[in-house]
């Protein structure tokens, strides 16, 4: 399932209105959280898109598009004119296809985006920051259209995941827009059956965990020490949230955005340019694993797109969440802190990097440090 289909209703605990639950931190249900960088995803297509002929035109038929500038029509953030660019990033969970053995479930045709960030270039493209935003938030979600058309409703006090449960990308890039006031140039989806695949194709990530995990729901075993992980493990980790830190999801982003880097370091070490048959299993599943916008819906768009995030190093990706703090009235929700938030958008909007007074005293999830790149 792409984003260019419009998924069906989300699950109700995800879209209903804010449910009020007292007492100790529920036991969450599965949710497989999925992360990749827009320069890793893009940065391989770069390598594969260097080719011509048979290969060129199958690579390109593998990309899928949405449209999302039609959808969202006129009324939106201006774009920036200081030489920065915005990228959405979501992590989809869908139930079908090949994400239904993973994932689990039934394959109701609801998808949701466990996993969220905007990713920040700066004029230059030598460094970026990126702000995940936990699923569960609870936001005022703005009235939106999807790629075909249909119009939903605005809802208030709903988590963040339910935009796109509700009208795909286009819906999520306008929430998105709404919280942020920020111009989304470009949008990045990944499915989580292609982030194993593509995990596999690299050779496996390293990492070195500091505690030992054990979550019987990703069904994650590591102990403390340096792990090569394969697609399956990757998975796993990206997904994981008990057992490590608090056990909320803000917990699991800690774990991601370790990941990511370390993915990043790989990307950069793989050596694929010494190995044509590599190169081309890894063109091929990153362009059958990404969903992008109509922009860079081909790949010598998005060759090009990425050929200008090449810089961006581990060392000059600036991660953060965006602030929040525990729902007192429900354990298993976080709520915006508006001020701090808007300390972040406003350096975003202005390139400037992000104050560390912004994140200061913010929930966090405790599972900082548990991973790191080997």
């Amino acid at each position: 399932m792409s984003a260019e289909s419009t998924p069906g209703p989300g699950i109700p605990d995800d879209t209903g209105p804010r449910h009020r639950a007292k007492g100790r931190r529920r036991r969450p249900r599965k949710h497989k959280g999925l992360m990749v960088t827009a320069w890793t995803a893009a940065g391989i297509v770069v390598l594969g898109g260097a080719g011509a002929g048979y290969v060129y035109f199958k690579l390109n038929g593998n990309l899928k598009s949405v449209n999302i500038d039609q959808a969202l029509g006129a009324d939106r953030p201006k774009k920036a004119d200081n030489g920065s660019e915005n990228i959405l990033v979501l992590g989809s969970d869908t139930r079908a296809g090949g994400n239904k053995k993973l994932g689990g479930g039934t394959d109701d045709g609801s998808a949701r985006s466990d996993t969220a960030m905007i990713v920040h270039v700066y004029k230059g493209h030598k460094k970026a920051s990126v702000v995940s935003i936990p699923r569960d938030t609870l936001i005022d979600r703005p009235a939106c259209t999807d790629t075909k058309g249909n119009e939903y409703p605005a809802a208030n006090g709903v988590m963040f995941n339910s935009a796109y449960s509700t009208g795909g990308a286009a819906c999520a890039v306008k929430t998105v827009e709404s919280i942020t006031d920020l111009r989304m140039d470009h949008y990045l989806e990944v499915d989580f059956a292609g982030f194993q695949k593509l995990i596999d194709d690299l050779g496996g990530v390293e990492v070195t965990t500091t505690k030992s995990i054990d979550d019987p729901d990703s069904h994650l075993k590591l102990k403390a020490g340096s792990h090569r992980l394969d697609g399956e493990q990757a998975l796993g980790l990206v997904r994981t949230r008990h057992g490590v830190g608090d056990g909320s999801d803000l917990g699991r982003i800690q774990l991601q955005q370790a990941f990511i880097k370390a993915l990043v370091h790989q990307i950069k070490d793989v050596g694929v340019f010494t190995n044509p048959k590599k190169l081309l299993d890894l063109a091929e599943t990153a362009t059958k694993t990404v969903t992008t916008d109509s922009d860079l819906g081909s790949v010598n768009k998005l060759a090009s797109f990425a050929s200008g995030l090449q810089g961006i190093t581990p060392s000059n990706m600036h991660m953060v969440t965006m602030p929040v703090a525990y729902d007192p009235a429900d354990p298993n929700r976080v709520l915006l802190q508006e001020k701090k938030a808007d300390q972040i958008w406003k350096a975003l909007a202005n390139d400037k990097p992000i104050p560390n007074s912004a994140t200061k005293g913010t929930a966090t999830g405790e599972a900082k440090g548990v991973v790191s790149g080997s």
